[in-house]
């Protein structure tokens, strides 16, 4: 399920507003741990590779890791 699904899921389907707002608190932790995980074993294998000298790590904005983790996770 997308991340967008789950929050369209809890905003539909919730109307207890402090336990919707308490689940898409968990969604967007869940989201965040998983992207900061990502992160750290993406650059880690990336950081081996090189090009010309410098490391392809240092190449891609946090946004363009996060449409990468998005892309690769199907969100």
């Amino acid at each position: 399920m997308t991340l967008k699904e789950k929050f369209k899921q809890w905003l539909d389907t919730n109307p207890n507003k402090t336990l919707r707002d308490i689940q898409l608190e968990v969604i967007a932790d869940d989201f965040a741990i998983g992207f900061k995980d990502w992160c750290d074993k993406f650059t880690n294998e990336v950081g081996d590779w090189k090009q010309d000298g410098v490391c392809l790590k240092n190449r891609f904005s946090t946004k363009e890791l996060l449409e990468i983790y998005k892309k690769e996770k199907q969100l």
